[in-house]
């Protein structure tokens, strides 16, 4: 038997270093820059901010990343999510972040005829892309978790939360980076920054440009390359880049690979003729469930999503099995 495993980010930003806590220099522009890193949302976060408030403007964020933390994490025993997940009763009260994440979640799962699915928790909890020694879920435990995947058993109505079954359970990874991402360019904003850039995980959001006014240098990884090696290089300016790829977690076991995009209607990594796309737009979590999306989709059928969400006539391939999407 043969176990190799894998796990890269799927964008970074170039030239720029995120591994300095609490670090002041400056870019040659007379711009204070704050940094600091830390760990949220199982992944290495780093924000950068360009600003004479920018210390106690860090503050403020990673305060909100762990609030956000125990907001959407399903392994947390004192999250949110987690809660709702481990609930007593098949109707719950949920905040706003937890309506807003569970509503788009849901309007994909519409919009994707299942394919992309937040009910995926009871298919995902049987894989362990983290292991030393990782194994293929035998088929009988996949049977069983699948007959507890269906979003259509959810029901949203503003923050009243309502489960058809009581064993339905909810992974939001898919989307909750993406909207953390917003959430601190938002607070940003209120704060009059200009420039700044958010890194969670490998989900870059920007504000602006950099202090010089030129763009900011986002690298895509190239798929089971080693990390840092790219594929592309993009310029953006107060837009977010996003990647999901059938390499960012994956092992080799007697001779298959395996990766963590599920598909919901089989419980094994869904079968794809992509292996990564990458989304640039405004709003990181919309860039966040797309991407995920149009992987699970495929090609074909992903051009038809984007084009309904206005990313008509877009499409570049970056090789014949990646591509990237530009808002």
């Amino acid at each position: 038997m043969m176990i190799k495993k894998g796990m890269f980010f799927g964008v970074f930003l170039l030239f720029l270093s995120f591994l300095l806590t609490g670090c002041r220099s400056g870019m040659g522009t007379g711009t204070e820059e704050f940094s600091r890193s830390g760990f949220y949302f199982d992944t290495s976060i780093s924000i950068k901010i360009y600003d004479e408030q920018g210390e106690a403007l860090l503050k403020k964020c990673f305060s909100l990343c762990n609030d956000l933390e125990y907001t959407f994490s399903r392994t947390l025993r004192d999250s949110e999510l987690y809660q709702v997940n481990h609930r007593s009763e098949n109707q719950v009260e949920i905040s706003d972040d937890l309506a807003n994440v569970i509503g788009l979640g849901l309007e994909y799962g519409r919009k994707t005829n299942g394919a992309f699915d937040i009910t995926i928790c009871p298919v995902a909890e049987l894989w362990d892309f983290k292991s030393e020694d990782p194994e293929v879920p035998s088929a009988e435990a996949l049977k069983e978790a699948l007959e507890k995947v269906d979003y259509t058993s959810v029901h949203l109505n503003e923050n009243t939360l309502t489960f058809d079954r009581s064993d339905t359970m909810l992974d939001l990874g898919a989307i909750a980076k993406g909207y953390a991402a917003d959430q601190l360019k938002k607070l940003l904003l209120e704060a009059n920054v200009k420039s700044a850039v958010i890194n969670l995980g490998g989900n870059v959001q920007t504000i602006g440009a950099k202090p010089d006014g030129t763009p900011w240098n986002v690298g895509i990884q190239k798929p089971f390359a080693p990390s840092g090696e790219t594929l592309a290089v993009v310029e953006v300016t107060d837009q977010s880049v996003v990647c999901t790829g059938v390499y960012e977690r994956y092992f080799d076991l007697d001779g298959k690979r395996y990766h963590h995009v599920l598909d919901p209607k089989t419980g094994y990594p869904v079968e794809t003729d992509l292996d990564q796309i990458t989304i640039i737009c405004g709003e990181s979590a919309l860039a966040d469930v797309l991407s995920t999306s149009c992987l699970l989709l495929g090609e074909e059928q992903a051009k038809a999503l984007l084009e309904e969400n206005g990313f008509s006539n877009t499409w570049l391939h970056l090789d014949e099995r990646c591509a990237m999407i530009k808002q």
